[in-house]
């Protein structure tokens, strides 16, 4: 029971900085206004993609550390540190293989290749480096504690791995309202639920899910200099 009440609090936290945005956000574009900065529309989603994102996700951990049973919802033995550590790093290069093979059945189906809801995070992140913390550490957190702790963990003991994961994917799919690739993020939310289940820790797909981003934001941030790199480095004797 306590634990339901602590999921429930957190998911109430979850749609509030979902929403929030429709309140503060255009409070927060005429402050930035009027102080004439550039960008200001940018400046404005970014600042607040950071502000709501670190405000949930330190009211989440807060909730969290106050029922010390609610990360324990799976049964088995946990997995130590240094296993959770290296499931965590073995999901990110497991999705990024999953994320590959979606895109090219993607591809195979029509549809066109990029994600624009990647490409408006980079954008924002562009205009306001500090949202960097928002897509490499605060969401993996808030997404991980949702889709697969709340989600998948609630499933997981009335059905069966596969239909517990499959949900959970499938919610993590919807939420980045990005319909044509739902096929990409939904492989992706499978693997981290699997990383979790093998683990008993949420923390081993909290790493997983924070390599994926921060190796995105890499390569959209410095793709042109590592691919230099790469050549240079290629072409020595």
């Amino acid at each position: 029971m306590k634990q339901q009440k602590t999921g429930l609090y957190v998911l109430i936290i979850y749609c509030v900085m979902q929403l929030s945005g429709i309140v503060f956000i255009p409070l927060l574009y005429k402050l930035i206004q009027a102080m004439n900065v550039q960008e200001s529309e940018l400046t404005t989603y970014g600042l607040w993609l950071f502000i709501s994102m670190g405000i949930a996700t330190f009211f989440t951990l807060y909730i969290i550390r106050k029922d010390n049973t609610f990360l324990r919802p799976l049964k088995g033995q946990q997995a130590n540190l240094v296993g959770t550590i290296g499931f965590g790093i073995l999901g990110f290069f497991l999705v990024f293989l999953g994320q590959m093979f979606a895109a090219n059945l993607e591809i195979k189906l029509g549809v066109e290749p990029g994600s624009a809801n990647t490409e408006q995070f980079i954008e924002i992140a562009h205009s306001v480096p500090l949202a960097i913390f928002s897509i490499v550490i605060f969401a993996p957190i808030l997404e991980e504690i949702i889709f697969r702790r709340i989600i998948f963990g609630s499933l997981l003991p009335k059905t069966n791995f596969f239909v517990a994961a499959l949900v959970s994917a499938i919610a993590f799919a919807i939420i980045h309202f990005e319909f044509t690739h739902i096929l990409l993020y939904a492989v992706s939310g499978f693997i981290f639920a699997f990383i979790y289940y093998k683990t008993k820790r949420i923390l081993a797909s909290i790493i997983s899910h924070m390599l994926l981003n921060g190796f995105v934001v890499l390569v959209q941030f410095y793709g042109e200099e590592i691919k230099k790199f790469l050549e240079t480095y290629s072409n020595m004797p």
